[in-house]
């Protein structure tokens, strides 16, 4: 375990490795905080687990549901390059394995992000409580790949990422063509449900065992 400016770094090493989950923080949180509060739960066995960090705690400034500024974007870019050298040097450290993005609020909005904007792709993506970055009428990049293995979460009591900012992103990925599940959950604030959990754990297990995930874990 590690802490600092780097990324945190959790789970099995070398050949024990079978897959890898690079998992993105959100605002105002650490590595650390989504290590108790999430990865923690997970039962997840042969994975190797890379969680990036924001330089200044934060991926970008603005809320993820405002429009998009100058200012915003440069942050944005910033962030994503950050998340794709991320990537690159989890591949580079165990070729071979197929990769799972995720994250949580902010992070899984990176995570969206990252996915739509035509790099690298990961092998599945799940996105805890996260929307596209701006509103529907910016220039957003819709490049992510069809066929992609994509899980979505959200809940009508979060004070974050509104049911419209939801919906905003299960149709723009969805008319991306990713194989896409997407859960709101009623009455869940501002948290990742044991729900969610379960989905996490079950897309690695699949992962790990050299399958496509099958996201079949029950709401």
């Amino acid at each position: 375990m590690n802490s600092g400016s780097g990324p945190l770094r959790l789970g099995s090493r070398g050949s024990e490795a079978k897959a890898i989950c690079v998992f993105v923080h959100g605002r105002g949180q650490s590595p650390e905080e989504m290590q108790s509060h999430v990865l923690a739960r997970l039962s997840a066995p042969s994975v190797a687990f890379v969680l990036p960090r924001a330089p200044l705690g934060a991926w970008w400034d603005a809320r993820a549901v405002e429009p998009l500024t100058p200012v915003a974007r440069a942050q944005l870019s910033a962030a994503l390059d950050h998340l794709a050298a991320a990537l690159a040097a989890a591949r580079g450290e165990l070729p071979g394995r197929p990769l799972l993005l995720a994250g949580f609020s902010q992070g899984a909005c990176l995570a969206i992000e990252y996915l739509c904007a035509g790099l690298p792709p990961p092998d599945a993506l799940a996105a805890f409580t996260g929307c596209r970055v701006g509103v529907a009428t910016d220039a957003r990049s819709e490049a992510a790949p069809a066929g992609t293995t994509v899980y979505l979460s959200g809940g009508d009591a979060d004070p974050w990422i509104p049911v419209s900012a939801f919906a905003d992103a299960a149709q723009s990925l969805g008319g991306s063509g990713v194989r896409l599940r997407a859960d709101l959950f009623p009455g869940r604030g501002h948290e990742v449900s044991d729900s969610e959990i379960a989905m996490l754990d079950g897309m690695l297990a699949d992962l790990a065992a050299g399958r496509n995930p099958r996201m079949e874990a029950a709401r």
